[in-house]
């Protein structure tokens, strides 16, 4: 397995702590993971090719879609409300 893959491994396994974790503790490691995840699957498409890229951001976009929904919101100037 390639270095790539496993550094992917590794960061689904801190996503998946993350997510294990009371939401007022999420927002550091998940915003860590957020920023991470484009590098990462930059990498992977550089190594692995076009597909691999896509589907690594068709399941990225999945998992974090309700921060990528916040954070379009407050891009757009709304005041989104944050869970509690």
């Amino acid at each position: 397995m390639s270095p790539v893959l496993i550094l992917s491994c590794l960061w689904v396994l801190a996503a998946t702590l993350t997510a294990l974790l009371p939401m007022r503790l999420q927002f550091a490691p998940g915003i860590t993971l957020l920023i991470a995840a484009p590098i990462l699957l930059g990498y992977i498409g550089y190594q692995h090719g076009v597909w691999f890229f896509i589907a690594g951001m068709l399941a990225f976009l999945s998992m974090f879609r309700n921060p990528l929904k916040y954070l379009i919101r407050r891009a757009r100037g709304e005041k989104p409300e944050l869970p509690k």
